[in-house]
């Protein structure tokens, strides 16, 4: 661990935090249209950045969504090349009213930054920045090879990152990805994340008669469309939780009692997220814990139903046709493009009689887990331990970062999750937050983790 670089740290802390204040303030909303011109800005600090540490071939790439930024610095022969991910674009703000400051005003407050993007993701992204810099104006050269490859679209995007991932996988090729863009399950314990889960997403549509009926004059008569989206809704999952498709599960990696162990470190008794959440008990698959449903297992749920008459007061009516939305979160070894056939099988086969169906598979995410004993993820685990005085457990995540997936298809690199923010950071929501701490931290851990890097064989 080079001293000097984590002196010149402590003693830029300040500066780093006003530099991330200054990128904090531009409002680079990627999913509206009028906050276009902000996320290019929020893109063009980051080239400055990049010039300013000394990396090269620093610039905007178009893609056909957002602009991504890149840069490298390769000069570290027989050294793994380390591609750096994360975002630059932030969530809208909305309800603008719940936030307790200026959402692009970033402060401090009761030791965490607040601000939209302060923990998803420019703050973590930064403690990248910072640490390469504080490596670079130290050293004169980085331990490893390092390409920087920073989004403006992940909020809100139009898959048009990925597709430029796709073009341009000899610019972007590396051995492994440092993402931080995590968090700490618990606040007292690091976690790595090495597993995303994936995603299908399904329209259905349920057609009945060509036009509404009167329920007196029809009822009884046929089937009702909304009496058989009920009917096919109920026929997707048993009343174990287990999601009937068949085939479903064959492709699923099961957990082994090494994981299922690790995940027993960070669990919180189920009471309590019962009682958090405002649910009388927790429910899903059986001979599963919750954090294994929720990391381990594919889950099933219905995000919308629509149909008939739903005003105040009564309308007697059989509605012409009705539908569903559903989202099945996938887990490593499960192919979306595989389980939209299957679903959509499914869904004709139990469909009943009277009524047709229609299903519409709008988008899909593949599952990623990265082998427990990768050495990069081994490197992670020392930066996280050697700075933060505990060793990282390994823990899978049950949200997707689609582009994971892309990266390990096109560059075959794994993605190593090295995040520093904690589940209490209201990401998504009002008041989002990052602890100062972290940070930091973030930064000196970085630093470390270039090193760890470094040391691995190619």
């Amino acid at each position: 661990m080079n001293e000097k670089v984590l002196d010149y740290v402590k003693n830029n802390q300040d500066r780093f935090l006003a530099e991330l204040f200054d990128w904090l303030r531009i409002p680079s909303v990627s999913a509206l249209p009028e906050h276009n011109g902000d996320v290019r800005r929020a893109g063009e600090w980051v080239v400055s950045k990049l010039q300013a540490i000394g990396f090269e071939n620093v610039g905007l790439k178009e893609t056909t969504g957002h602009p991504a930024v890149y840069g490298d610095w390769l000069h570290a022969p027989g050294k793994p090349t380390i591609l750096v991910y994360g975002h630059y674009d932030v969530q809208p703000v909305d309800p603008i009213e719940k936030w307790h400051s200026n959402p692009f005003e970033p402060v401090v407050k009761d030791g965490f930054i607040y601000g939209r993007g302060t923990s998803d993701d420019k703050g973590q992204v930064a403690t990248h920045l910072f640490a390469l810099e504080s490596i670079l104006k130290v050293t004169g050269r980085l331990p490893c090879n390092v390409k920087v490859f920073i989004e403006g679209e992940e909020e809100g995007g139009t898959g048009g990152t990925a597709d430029f991932v796709t073009a341009n996988r000899d610019l972007l090729a590396c051995d492994a990805v440092a993402i931080s863009d995590t968090g700490w399950y618990s606040p007292d314990l690091p976690t790595i994340v090495y597993a995303l889960r994936g995603l299908a997403y399904f329209h259905v549509d349920v057609f009945g008669p060509d036009r509404d009926l009167h329920s007196g004059s029809y009822g009884g008569m046929l089937q009702n469309p909304l009496n058989a989206v009920a009917k096919i809704i109920a026929a997707l999952q048993d009343a174990d939780g287990r999601i009937t498709i068949p085939g479903y599960y064959d492709d699923v990696v099961e957990l082994t009692e090494l994981e299922r162990a690790e995940f027993r470190k960070v669990e919180s008794p189920e009471d309590q997220v019962a009682r958090e959440i405002g649910v009388p008990v927790l429910w899903g698959e059986k001979g599963f814990s919750a954090i294994e449903r929720n990391w381990a297992r594919p889950s099933f749920d219905v995000n919308g139903i629509w149909g008939g008459f739903s005003g105040e007061g009564a309308k007697t009516v059989i509605a012409a046709e009705g539908g569903f939305k559903v989202s099945s979160r996938l887990v490593a070894g499960q192919d979306p493009e595989k389980v939209a056939v299957q679903f959509k099988d499914h869904i004709e086969r139990v469909c009943p009689p009277g009524v047709r169906v229609k299903v519409t598979y709008l988008h899909g995410a593949t599952p990623v887990m990265v082998p427990v004993d990768s050495p990069f993820i081994t490197a992670g685990q020392n930066a996280i331990e050697k700075t933060f005085g505990k060793r990282p457990v390994l823990v899978r995540e049950g949200a997707s970062i689609p582009i994971t997936a892309t990266f390990l298809t096109e560059l075959k690199a794994p993605s190593i999750m090295v995040g520093y923010g904690l589940l209490e950071d209201n990401i998504h929501s009002p008041d989002e937050k990052f602890k100062l701490s972290h940070f930091q931290k973030g930064i000196e851990c970085g630093v470390v983790l270039y090193e760890e890097f470094a040391s691995v064989s190619r």
